[in-house]
């Protein structure tokens, strides 16, 4: 979930559940229009439902399921976005100017995400503060409502739930005005609200009234319709989400119909009650309430043609329509919640803190990220405490390098960013060694004085890793041998040494075994002699290692 905590991930991952979701709604208006003339509203309605219910589950199952990215999409959106930058082989590349450029380009970017993100939770808030005040009201509606027990309104409404198959009690309820429409909602302990003049309605509008809300009841139409409203609120810029929960709730409605015409009830007489009371009753039903009403003049004309018209198919829904559809829609919601689209294979931010040995920040130092595979190079540089942070890179295998005068070059050759995942990582320092040069020739040499060099030697920094480099104090040159000189014996020594705290060389030791050893006895002879104001870190003295090169040569 943290994926969506970041708008430059939030964003592209709404427009990915929006395009998912098109298939969804898309696929099952086309079903439904081809099977409009052999299916029954009871059909189409179960169609909707299983395309909405999917559409629901789509965001949750696409941050639960595992990812599977498409290489065609990825091959795709490669040859429309270009590289940022072409990685180079050396160890501190320079920064192209196609980064400097395009990190102007990703800040308006960024602005344009968190304004795009934030309009969808705008309307996301909106659509759903509507839904919750059609439930108050319906709460509201419902305590201000008294119970109703008389004995001939309960034994119609468990004949007719034996006939609906209904084994969850159900409450009627007497609502305090005389012309409120009767409505029905709830899931566990659905209720019906019944106006106060119902007592006097006959025996046949009664059955014809309970017959249809129990219907609603007996098909879940009530909870089917808030995931409905949900999906609205969910995919509010989408106009197929809007106009697939609009065909729900009519679909829903002669389903219901069918119902009650398939019970026994004349479809003339059933048409005529549903406009009698129609005319007499206040509408209840808002565009916005949540209850499932009676009547809905908006969709009663339809509702009439389709109860009078004998071709209409009636059927209820099968066995085998009731597995057959959920499986469809199940087929189509995994594979697409798998699915991540090019713009999704984003990283989380990837992030971190530099230290030096002391355990101190260290500021402006350079961290590059390299994508060998991808040829492209994102940089950025530590704060004032050592921290620093990328924006969201796309996901694969890259190498991190951390530069700092003063410092050794740290390389971590394989770092695997995740879709979606956040990477952060500690990283220390350790502070460069220092390599004197020194040439040694035989002292009647016409040679001229060598130059002496020393590298990898730190400067002064200003805030965090503050390194004073080892400067040489005493520097004893090393004599050639006479035994070596006479043998023409000549080679190079190449010593390691630890720089104390005290400015001396400590372990000294010769790192090429094959060396003639009067070479190599002087060589030591000599460093062994030289001393070195301490290398500062921080203000505080430290070892820091050193290699010194001395290369013994006849010629002059």
């Amino acid at each position: 979930m943290n994926a969506l905590a970041n708008s430059d991930l939030a964003l592209p991952f709404l427009i990915s559940c929006w395009a998912k979701a098109t298939l969804l709604l898309a696929g099952a208006w086309l079903m439904v229009f081809a099977l409009r003339q052999r299916s029954s509203a009871a059909q189409r309605h179960h169609l909707w439902a299983a395309a909405m219910l999917a559409s629901l589950a789509l965001p949750f199952l696409s941050l639960l399921l595992p990812a599977w990215h498409s290489a065609t999409l990825g091959s795709a959106a490669a040859l429309w976005v270009p590289a940022r930058a072409n990685a180079t082989s050396s160890g501190s590349p320079a920064i192209p100017s196609v980064i400097i450029t395009a990190a102007s380009a990703s800040a308006i970017f960024s602005k344009l995400t968190v304004a795009a993100v934030f309009a969808w939770a705008l309307g996301f808030s909106f659509v759903l503060l509507r839904l919750l005040a059609g439930l108050a009201r319906l709460a509201w509606v419902s305590a201000h409502s008294k119970p109703l027990f008389d004995d001939s309104w309960m034994s119609t409404v468990l004949e007719i739930s034996k006939f609906h198959k209904i084994d969850r009690s159900v409450r009627l309820l007497e609502s305090s005005s005389a012309l409120a429409m009767p409505l029905t909602w709830g899931i566990f302990r659905p209720v019906m609200v019944l106006p106060s003049s119902a007592e006097r309605w006959t025996e046949d509008r009664r059955r014809i009234v309970l017959s249809h809300e129990l219907a609603h009841i007996a098909r879940h139409d009530w909870f089917l319709q808030i995931c409905a409203e949900l999906v609205r609120a969910t995919y509010w810029l989408h106009p197929l989400a809007w106009l697939a929960a609009r065909r729900l709730r009519q679909e829903s409605e002669r389903a219901c119909d069918d119902a009650v015409i398939l019970s026994g009830i004349a479809p003339s007489h059933y048409a005529s009650q549903l406009l009698a009371l129609a005319r007499a009753l206040e509408s209840s039903g808002r565009a916005w309430s949540t209850a499932l009403a009676f009547t809905r003049p908006t969709n009663l004309e339809r509702r009439f043609a389709a109860m009078l018209n004998p071709s209409v198919n009636r059927r209820r829904l099968s066995l085998k329509a009731k597995f057959l559809i959920p499986l469809f829609a199940a087929s189509m919601l995994v594979p697409l919640a798998t699915l991540r689209l090019p713009a999704q294979s984003l990283s989380g931010n990837t992030s971190g803190t530099i230290h030096d040995p002391s355990g101190t920040g260290v500021a402006n130092a350079t961290i590059i990220m390299s994508n060998h595979e991808a040829k492209t190079i994102d940089m950025t540089s530590t704060d004032r405490e050592g921290n620093f942070t990328f924006k969201p890179l796309p996901a694969g295998n890259y190498e991190l390098q951390v530069l700092k005068p003063g410092f050794e070059t740290y390389r971590l050759p394989q770092v695997s960013l995740d879709a979606g995942r956040d990477f952060s990582r500690t990283f220390t320092l350790e502070v460069g060694a220092i390599t004197e040069h020194v040439m040694v020739v035989p002292e009647n040499s016409a040679k001229p004085v060598p130059v002496e060099s020393t590298s990898g030697r730190p400067s002064r920094l200003g805030i965090g890793g503050n390194i004073q480099a080892a400067k040489i104090i005493t520097k004893v040159q090393p004599v050639y041998p006479d035994s070596a000189k006479s043998a023409g014996v000549s080679g190079t020594v190449i010593l390691h040494a630890v720089v104390g705290m005290n400015g001396k060389p400590l372990s000294l030791r010769v790192m090429n075994s094959q060396v003639d050893p009067d070479l190599a006895r002087s060589a030591v002879e000599a460093v062994s002699q030289w001393r070195y104001s301490p290398t500062l870190l921080n203000g505080e003295a430290i070892e820091v290692d050193t290699t010194v090169v001395v290369n013994f040569s006849l010629e002059p």
